[in-house]
């Protein structure tokens, strides 16, 4: 999808939502905040101002509805998904996909992903 000519620029270049949301103890599906999604969306957020990424938002997301992988995240206006459990996880995302523009492809959720793979 390309912008339309009238269109203004970017107020933000990325944004990054981040899935914090909860079910109730016991869900078949789990959720992200039992994971540690709050924690870890603090973290990114403090980071991302610390590393001076002021065109960068990081959002604190409702369900993203990919609760067995979480806790998950996805980047747009690109839509690549991630699963960061660490802090170290959330530090290579910022470092490789918002500052260098590459990928973490081992933290990468592929579109038709249903379960995580054990490795």
């Amino acid at each position: 999808m390309s912008a339309h000519h009238n269109d203004p620029p970017p107020f933000y270049t990325s944004h990054v939502f981040c899935c914090m949301n909860t079910r109730p103890a016991g869900h078949p599906r789990g959720c992200c905040s039992d994971k540690g999604a709050v924690e870890l969306r603090s973290y990114m957020k403090a980071r991302a101002e610390e590393l001076g990424l002021a065109k960068v938002r990081i959002n604190a997301a409702k369900c993203l509805d990919r609760c067995e992988l979480g806790p998950t995240m996805v980047i747009y206006p690109e839509g690549v998904w991630y699963r960061c459990r660490t802090t170290d996880d959330i530090d290579l995302v910022l470092r490789t996909h918002l500052i260098e523009g590459g990928r973490v492809d081992h933290l990468m959720l592929m579109p038709d992903q249903l379960a995580l793979e054990e490795t």
